[in-house]
């Protein structure tokens, strides 16, 4: 998946009039396909982790929802980012975690039941979190249209992933023979996702997206080493601690540009690190599952 969301983000940068003419409302769409797909991966036993390990899950939750937006304020504010960037990486830093971070928990070698639980919840949570976080963190900077963002929230990724549940509830064989294909459908939406937001913004890109780079990956590798830090802190499992660092490092970057392109049209450069960090923490993230897998204890 890194390869191919790496590919579509230079294609897009370099010709960005193949998918120039796409409207950034299609964005919304697409990852409300993607989430119905989470859904349907899900079952009850999916979510019984959190509550025959709320200790596991709650300081999961909580890593997620400090850790990511405070380092995301502190960077904007230690790089003086314009304030259409400063908005762009607090709304990465509080959205929930991403859906590739199951997979990467899994290469890991990680729990990957912690993993998926805290997905869930932290996208549970997000409709209320994520609009609060960011007027918290960015309302001095820009207008910030909580409702707004909450309602976006649900419908793009709430919705579709409860009803992706039900049909996985009443409809399991038809479901199972769909599910061995949807980690390489999600790939390719993800990609499509990123070529789209790359496309809209190649020259602005390609005057500034170094330094954006740097924030972004700063961002993400923060993460993922604070979130390891946090759960040994606590006295988690090697296997918990990776979970944990990899669902804290790695965001639904998706979901924060689409929000930027909505609620932020005023802003087209908020949308860039959403955009980066798709790219980014796919990369990252098999490079430290590689590195984690090697070292399980």
């Amino acid at each position: 998946m890194a390869l191919l969301v790496l590919a579509a983000a230079l294609l897009s940068l370099f010709l960005p009039s193949l998918l120039g003419g796409v409207d950034m409302w299609v964005i919304n769409p697409l990852l409300g396909v993607i989430m119905f797909g989470m859904g349907l991966t899900l079952n009850v036993d999916d979510f019984r982790v959190v509550f025959s390990r709320p200790k596991d899950v709650l300081v999961g939750s909580l890593a997620q929802f400090s850790i990511m937006p405070l380092v995301a304020w502190l960077l904007a504010r230690v790089f003086a980012l314009s304030p259409d960037l400063a908005v762009g990486v607090i709304l990465v830093g509080c959205c929930p975690g991403g859906t590739a971070s199951n997979v990467i928990a899994y290469l890991a070698k990680g729990d990957v039941a912690l993993s998926v639980g805290m997905t869930a919840v932290s996208t549970l949570l997000a409709p209320l979190l994520t609009p609060l976080l960011v007027w918290l963190l960015a309302g001095t900077l820009v207008d910030v249209d909580a409702l707004g963002m909450l309602l976006s929230i649900f419908y793009v990724v709430i919705a579709p992933i409860f009803t992706g549940f039900v049909v996985q509830k009443f409809l399991p064989r038809q479901t199972a023979s769909v599910v061995p294909f949807l980690p390489a459908f999600s790939s390719v939406m993800i990609a499509f996702v990123v070529a789209i937001i790359v496309s809209h913004a190649a020259d602005r890109l390609l005057q500034g997206g170094l330094m954006v780079l740097l924030v972004v990956a700063l961002h993400n590798i923060s993460g993922l080493l604070l979130g390891y830090g946090v759960a040994r802190l606590v006295g988690l499992s090697y296997a918990k601690r990776v979970a944990v660092s990899i669902e804290v490092g790695m965001q639904n970057s998706g979901l924060a540009s689409s929000l930027a392109a909505l609620h932020f049209a005023a802003f087209p450069m908020a949308a860039i690190p959403g955009a980066i960090f798709s790219v980014w923490h796919n990369i990252s993230g098999a490079l430290v599952a590689k590195y984690y897998a090697m070292n399980e204890k």
